[in-house]
């Protein structure tokens, strides 16, 4: 028993001296300089005015986004800019433009199931006029505030016009809000994951070290970096950084002229792109559905996805392929006691996911959600009292009770994280009452989704990001909760609810940690900045659709794709209509039940072995809670990096991979950038008849 007890302890401790050494592959420098200059601030509004469009443009005529190459595409430009002005640019310089450009480029994308900014615009006018829309009889119902109906002013293809302006207000409150919540209630969860618990955010190095490389391009003598780097890294030849981000962006530029670069190019230049390697996965689903019933299988050619499984910690890896594992058991099982009920033969990888969300997965998932908080928080609980009994001395920027902070990081008071909490949520509620006559199952739902239900994922996405690299997110529980309000029309699936999922800036916080960034150089440049991007998107927007109707075959995606979408989202619309929807049948207390057991059992179970913690979240990961066919590839990249690069480089090679993905990155966006370059000049050529 003394022996099983020593082995357990040693096993404890190898998991311990796992987290340190994520938590150790990069330190935060001693001090911290503002990278809010009007160098940034210039680069960042060149984004907004130039880039914008061409990501709007492009999610129209190819549906993809331009979010990487725009950063890294910047940062070049702008280092090179400098380079010829006889300036260096520093290193929170060049991270705020990194980070900022990601932000600017988000605004056209499509957030939690919905459009944004420009694109809002744009989807608002094609779903007033969809055949889906009159299919299902919602063209009617739908509230002024999302769009106008009347086809006089649709036909005038101009959002300057009356009819328009409550839609664009409503837009300009969710962007304002969304920006202030995201940046302060991130930062609040940052403190819990970063400062309290001391999670190593793995996928943190990446952003950091592409920027220290950069950086370090533009330094003559590795000496002047800053950053405070372990033994390992020091035993580094000088200028390390540099080589090995060009050596992972040579293979992003091979990789993306063939995965990216070719079927783009030829898609514009011949009408029918060649496609080598399938985008985004190969479907296996239909063909294995009659030996592994109601189980999604696919695989991602992506190299990213493979180098990714390198950067990952290798247990959590693990874990995700035995949680697709279990599903890959289980599913069958399910299927045989009519639990996955909705799965029918041929069902593809995308339907058959959604109807194990619907049937099981979605119920599950939140019980593995509440085991997760619970351990998180009594984490949490355990720190903080660690900290009370070592007496931690706090400096006056610091909360009693809280862990020490940084000096000079650029924090706040957590009352004024609860605070903006407070206020920002109650706006959302208030506004969304108004707008729908103050319904009372509407705003119980309100006030439990603001209150309840969002701390809680957020901050289960704050600790799986901080441990795994992991975002969670639970599929329909909006659509669920407006089912279940009572309320009939379509008017509650329009309103500006909170869809933010904070957790996920906590990566962000710790990569302008770690490369020096004082916090408020990104929060002044976001209030500096959110104007123009409001005012960038709403005018391109505008000239986007004046060239021609959207859908139409000058956008070919939005041509083909969107009167889809508009059929799936008028299923959803509909279940408040009246009449039977399968939603109804989705919150299954039983399975939350289980969800919650299981989640609890299984880490209670691998704590007392002293399996690696990182092992836990993977099977989270694995058990559908991810798309099943970046699971593999991940895989087998972690089993390459550990069993063969770690083994010839040592632990070096922990410190090369976040290095070698930030560069593949920046090689795939050069691509995507030539790319886009190539279809624009494409499109801009119309055929006239003679």
């Amino acid at each position: 028993m003394t022996r099983a007890l020593f082995q357990q302890g040693t096993k404890a401790n190898r998991t311990d001296r796992e987290l340190e050494q994520f938590r150790s592959l990069m330190h935060p420098p001693e001090t911290f300089e503002d990278g809010f200059t009007w160098s940034s601030f210039v680069g960042v509004t060149f984004v907004a005015l130039i880039m914008v469009p061409g990501a709007i443009y492009m999610a129209l005529i190819a549906g993809t986004s331009v979010g990487p190459a725009a950063q890294w595409v910047t940062l070049i430009l702008f280092i090179e800019v400098a380079r010829r002005a006889n300036r260096t640019l520093k290193k929170p310089e060049i991270f705020t433009l990194f980070y900022l450009t990601g932000a600017i480029m988000a605004a056209p994308a499509a957030v939690g199931g919905q459009f944004d900014g420009g694109l809002r615009l744009l989807w608002s006018q094609f779903y007033a006029q969809s055949t889906a829309a009159q299919a299902y009889g919602i063209t009617d119902s739908l509230p002024h505030w999302f769009a106008p109906t009347d086809p006089d002013v649709l036909a005038d293809r101009s959002f300057f016009r009356w009819e328009w302006v409550p839609v664009i207000a409503l837009i300009v409150f969710t962007t304002v809000l969304g920006r202030i919540d995201n940046m302060v209630l991130g930062y609040g969860l940052f403190r819990l994951a970063s400062d309290v618990e001391k999670l190593p955010f793995p996928l943190a190095p990446i952003g950091a070290q592409g920027v220290l490389a950069l950086s370090e391009e533009q330094e003559e003598e590795l000496a002047d970096i800053s950053v405070q780097e372990d033994a390992s890294d020091r035993e580094q030849p000088a200028g390390w950084r540099w080589r090995v981000f060009s050596i992972g962006s040579v293979a992003g530029l091979v990789f993306g002229a063939l995965y990216l670069g070719l079927p783009t190019i030829t898609g514009a230049l011949l009408g029918e792109p060649i496609v080598l390697l399938p985008i985004p996965f190969i479907d296996f689903t239909a063909s294995t559905g009659s030996i592994l019933p109601a189980v999604a299988l696919g695989l991602s050619m992506d190299l990213g996805m493979f180098l990714i499984g390198m950067v990952l910690p290798f247990f959590s890896m693990v874990g995700s392929f035995v949680g697709l594992l279990i599903t890959v058991v289980a599913n069958p099982i399910l299927v045989t006691f009519d639990i996955l009920q909705s799965w029918n033969p041929g069902d593809d990888l995308q339907r058959t996911f959604f109807k194990n969300q619907i049937d099981f997965y979605f119920s599950f998932s939140i019980g593995v959600s509440l085991a997760i908080a619970a351990v998180g928080i009594w984490a949490v609980v355990k720190a903080l009292h660690a900290l009370r009994t070592r007496g931690t001395e706090h400096d006056g920027h610091a909360d009693r009770g809280s862990a020490s902070i940084p000096q000079g990081r650029g924090d706040i008071r957590t009352r004024w994280i609860v605070v903006t909490y407070l206020c920002t949520t109650t706006a959302y509620i208030l506004v969304s009452g108004w707008l729908i006559d103050w319904h009372r199952g509407v705003m119980i739902v309100m006030i439990g989704y603001a209150f309840i239900y969002l701390p809680l994922i957020s901050y289960v996405t704050a600790r799986l990001e901080g441990i795994a690299g992991e975002v969670l997110s639970i599929p329909f529980v909006r659509e669920a909760a407006f089912i279940f309000s009572g309320y009939r029309g379509v008017a509650v699936w329009f309103l500006p609810i909170p869809l933010h999922n904070y957790g996920v800036m906590t990566v962000r916080y710790r990569e302008a940690e770690l490369t020096g960034t004082k916090f408020w150089s990104i929060w002044k440049t976001e209030i500096l900045l959110t104007p123009i991007v409001l005012l960038g998107t709403l005018l391109f927007a505008h000239f986007i659709w004046g060239l021609a109707p959207i859908p139409s075959a000058q956008y070919p995606y939005a041509q083909e794709w969107w009167e889809l979408m508009a059929e799936q989202q008028s299923i959803v619309y509909s279940s408040t209509l009246g009449g039977y929807t399968p939603f109804e049948e989705a919150i299954n207390w039983k399975y939350i039940t289980a969800g919650l057991g299981i989640g609890g059992v299984t880490f209670a179970t691998l704590s007392w072995l002293g399996a690696p913690i990182f092992l836990y979240y993977g099977i989270v990961r694995g058990l559908n809670q991810t798309l099943p066919f970046t699971v593999l590839p991940n895989f087998i990249g972690a089993l390459v990096g550990r069993y063969y690069f770690q083994k010839r480089l040592g632990l070096a090679w922990r410190q090369y991979t976040p290095v070698v993905f930030a560069g593949f990155s920046c090689g795939m966006g050069l691509v995507a950038t030539l790319s886009i370059g190539f279809t624009f000049l494409a499109r801009s050529v119309f055929q006239i008849p003679f």
